[in-house]
């Protein structure tokens, strides 16, 4: 097929070349942003009298003509015409003659792929705040329904203080709000109209790139045209923040992992979203959820990716930039799954409300409620810490619990210990006792789950 660009050539591409340049095996995925940019320019273009308003009706006839023929998949792509923007081009041209080779005038490859990248992307990004919203209200309706469930709250992996389950819960949507605002705030970057800043200078023809960005609902026009073909910056926010989603994602997944273990034993997950042996007929594995772990390497691999490929670039265009959308698709599709899987799987845990009381009963985790105690009858906290140090120390020789010591034995470590401190150091005071704005009691949770609702789901 002809290239092009065959004028300057006296010889044809090599076909290893070809093999080796074609980008059609991953960016047909374009196909659609790719004729709605099209139909856009388009119109732009005879409305400013550039080719006529027959021409311009034309062009757009055969692109939703080619566009019907992709969609039910009766379309074939050539990898010699190297890329979904001249696969297209072709076949309109092969449709409607010499006037399908007007739609190319004041554009070049290099902003017409950036403009199909960011519609793609807006598309995406736009996607992901919803299923985001939605693994907020699943996390949300999980910790209505435990604001009375009481676990281990762990630092260190080991157990610190009793809270809420809800207020665990709670944690996890804080997260996903964050990352929901992030990709949020990525959009007014991404919703940048590239289109017509041609190759890298601009264009002689007097195109109307307002028009344009209007018709495709972007939010501005770029300014500098040089960068607007070289700017890779929206999709490195996009994978950047798709990479802080994911890690947020593995902290969730490595907690079902362990949870979910006979060590821990606070929940069971269900057999829809675990897997089992191939060898031991007992095992039940946490499969998605280790997946989910692994996935996170994958996205912050193609983050790391593309600020490599981008770092040291010259202005403006240089086909390096083709090895962009590998990594922003294999990212967009991790990122859409797992969350669809987490929205379904979550709702379908079923919490050891036993186990959990028992392990935020045991060990010494209302040890702070004693060095508390001890500050509100006036001792500095230092020295609070230390006597309940002490307590602590004297329990483990002994073999004792709190509950097992005397109050002559705490007045031992300080007369400021009177008889209500056995009722301090029980796990639902401890919890409930945790007022402060953002705390673990009762009181706090419900008000912080009522104003998440108020702020974030609506």
């Amino acid at each position: 097929m002809k290239k092009p660009w065959s004028g300057r050539f006296s010889e044809k591409t090599s076909k290893v070349v070809e093999r080796y340049t074609e980008s059609i095996s991953f960016d047909h995925r374009l196909w659609r942003y790719d004729i709605e940019g099209s139909i856009a320019h388009a119109k732009m273009l005879g409305k400013q009298g550039i080719i006529s308003q027959k021409e311009s009706d034309e062009i757009v006839k055969g692109l939703q003509e080619i566009y019907a023929e992709i969609e039910s998949g009766r379309f074939v792509f050539s990898e010699e015409l190297e890329d979904i923007h001249m696969n297209i081009e072709s076949a309109l041209i092969s449709r409607i003659g010499e006037t399908g080779g007007k739609l190319h005038t004041a554009r070049s490859r290099n902003d017409q792929v950036a403009l199909d990248l960011r519609l793609y992307l807006r598309d995406e990004t736009t996607g992901a705040i919803g299923l985001l919203t939605e693994l907020e209200e699943a996390l949300t309706v999980l910790a209505e329904k435990n604001t009375d469930v009481f676990m281990p709250g762990y630092t260190h992996l080991q157990r610190a203080q009793p809270v809420l389950l809800a207020h665990h819960l709670m944690a996890y949507a804080q997260m996903f709000e964050r990352d929901r605002q992030r990709f949020r705030d990525c959009l007014k970057r991404i919703t940048v109209l590239p289109l017509g800043s041609c190759a890298l200078a601009g264009t002689t023809l007097p195109i109307d790139r307002h028009y344009v960005a209007k018709l495709l609902g972007f939010e501005s026009v770029s300014e500098n045209s040089m960068d607007s073909v070289s700017d890779r910056d929206f999709a490195i926010e996009f994978l950047s923040s798709a990479a802080v989603f994911m890690m947020h994602i593995s902290r969730l997944a490595e907690e079902l992992v362990l949870w979910s273990s006979e060590e821990f034993s606070l929940i069971e997950l269900s057999d829809a979203f675990t897997t089992g042996s191939s060898l031991m007929p007992q095992k039940k594995n946490p499969d998605v959820a280790e997946l989910m772990r692994g996935k996170t390497g994958r996205v912050y691999g193609n983050l790391m990716g593309l600020l490599t490929t981008m770092k040291g670039l010259p202005l403006a265009y240089n086909r390096d930039m083709q090895e962009d959308k590998a990594p922003v698709f294999d990212t967009a599709d991790t990122i859409r799954l797992t969350l669809n899987v987490l929205i379904q799987m979550l709702p379908r845990v079923k919490f050891n409300v036993v186990r959990m009381r028992e392990t935020a009963d045991a060990a010494f985790s209302t040890a702070t409620d004693i060095a508390e105690y001890l500050v509100k009858k006036g001792i500095p906290f230092r020295t609070a810490h230390e006597i309940t140090g002490k307590i602590v120390r004297h329990c483990i020789d002994k073999g004792k619990t709190f509950f097992d010591l005397s109050l002559k034995e705490y007045k031992a470590f300080s007369k400021a210990l009177e008889k209500d401190i056995f009722t301090a150091i029980k796990t639902t005071e401890s919890v409930k006792a945790k007022k402060s704005y953002g705390g673990t009691s009762p009181e706090a949770v419900k008000r912080q789950i009522k104003d998440f609702r108020e702020k974030h789901m609506k």
